[in-house]
């Protein structure tokens, strides 16, 4: 396990709460352990895959008619690697990977393919400013992603003039919540920071949070781009925040450059 490179004991006393899903979740709490928090993880994302359908399993069959692959996700990623198991025991050639970010990137690389990804951020806009993305000739692109998903990158690829094929490969959904455990996360345990890694999580929280005695707005809240930044800005958010990268320490440093800057420190937000 990597350590967060902060002092061992900066974040002692601070409570953290995690909103990814898991296992994300228990691997980035273990981070902030490290560096001393207290955490509490409570998914306001849930995923699960999609039934194969004889619609995908075409689109699958014919992966040797693509000129490019984009998994927008490291858990679209490894949904898609393993369904081609099944299907491609060798993987036609010629096939240009890319991942939206490091840790996609780094899914596909596992599987032993050489992705490409953004050489800074870890978005769709990012993603979408390689050169290799640029101009199309009718080239097929595929799109693996979740059940519903944001349509920049397909309008933009159509835009350019390829021919884009989206694969839904997962459903996400905000776990069913009771009151008494909505109430333990977000008002009990009263946290210092909460860790909200895209736009619908920050929307489930929100929508949570309404009828819950709490104080979140005026903690750091850590989000993944300017985007869902401005989102929370308008939700009521005073202090969101944008880590150097979504690697766990570097959410972890986040963090602590934040109650740095409410302690009399450096620490500002994004």
């Amino acid at each position: 396990m990597a350590i967060p490179r902060t002092d061992s004991a900066v974040l002692t006393g601070r409570r953290v709460l995690i909103c990814r899903p898991e296992p994300e979740a228990s691997r980035l709490a273990r981070q902030f352990q490290a560096a001393g928090a207290e955490t509490h993880i409570f998914p306001l994302v849930a995923r699960e895959p999609l039934p194969e359908t004889p619609e995908r399993r075409t689109i699958i069959l014919s992966l040797d008619e693509f000129s490019h692959v984009i998994a927008v996700s490291p858990y679209a990623a490894r949904l898609l690697l393993e369904e081609l198991d099944t299907w491609w025991p060798q993987l036609p050639a010629g096939l240009n990977w890319y991942g939206v970010g490091a840790g996609t990137a780094k899914a596909l690389a596992e599987y032993g393919l050489s992705p490409r990804k953004p050489d800074g951020g870890w978005t769709s806009e990012a993603l979408l400013k390689l050169p290799s993305l640029a101009h199309f000739d009718g080239e097929r692109v595929l799109v693996a992603r979740g059940e519903e998903g944001r349509e920049l990158t397909r309008r933009t690829l159509e835009a350019r003039g390829a021919r884009v094929t989206v694969m839904p490969l997962y459903r996400r959904f905000c776990p069913d919540y009771t009151p008494a455990q909505i109430n333990t996360a977000l008002g009990e345990f009263a946290p210092d920071a909460i860790i909200a890694l895209s736009g619908e999580t920050l929307n489930n929280l929100i929508a949570l949070s309404a009828n819950c005695s709490h104080n979140l707005y005026d903690r750091p809240v850590i989000v993944p781009a300017r985007r869902i930044a401005d989102q929370a800005r308008t939700a009521g958010f005073n202090a969101p925040c944008i880590p150097g990268s979504l690697a766990d320490n570097d959410i972890v440093d986040a963090v602590t450059e934040q109650r740095a800057g409410r302690d009399g420190g450096s620490g500002k937000a994004k």
